[in-house]
């Protein structure tokens, strides 16, 4: 009997995020609309943290005191810096999304208090963002190897692979045998 095209085999499973609304978030596992998981868009990983945890450091100082002149200025070319730096670390694809999202400021102008503040908190929310995207790829990809040793130990003859009275906390550990 053949398996219906828009069904899985358990040899090929598929994951579905599901989204608030019930709908399925992403292409579905179409082979022809892949997208890079987020994990391998960001180059170096370390390099994007440090900047991203000097950024919101920043941010709070900035929430903290008012700010004169000179460390608007200051401020905006650290802004202008870390955005570069970050761009060292990411792929393209992200590159041009952090690109499209952060307004860059004017040369001649100063930006006021709030102008610094609301580019700084854009671009910590753009990197939380980012980390917590990393983590759900971790997790699913975490959550996907757990159900492939699954299936792997399921596959398995009984007795290979390990001793089967093990996880019964009942038996303590022992296997089958004569009491002394």
């Amino acid at each position: 009997m053949e398996m219906p095209r828009n069904e899985r085999s358990p040899e090929n499973p598929q994951i579905l995020v599901v989204g608030q609304d019930g709908m399925a978030l992403g292409g579905g596992g179409d082979d022809d609309s892949r997208e890079i998981p987020v994990t391998d868009m960001v180059e170096q990983p370390a390099k994007v943290m440090r900047i991203g945890s000097m950024i919101k450091q920043l941010l709070e100082e900035v929430r903290a005191a008012p700010l004169d002149e000179a460390s608007r200025v200051r401020l905006k070319r650290i802004h202008a810096s870390s955005v570069k730096e970050l761009e060292d670390g990411l792929a393209p694809e992200l590159v041009d999304e952090l690109e499209r999202l952060s307004l860059p400021f004017t040369d001649e102008a100063i930006p006021s208090d709030a102008e610094l503040r609301i580019a700084q908190a854009q671009l910590v929310g753009w990197l939380e963002g980012l980390f917590h995207g990393i983590q759900t790829a971790l997790f699913a990809q975490q959550m996907a190897a757990r159900a492939q040793l699954e299936q792997m130990r399921r596959a398995l003859p009984p007795g290979v692979g390990g001793h089967e009275g093990d996880d019964d906390p009942r038996t303590g550990g022992r296997t089958g045998g004569p009491y002394l």
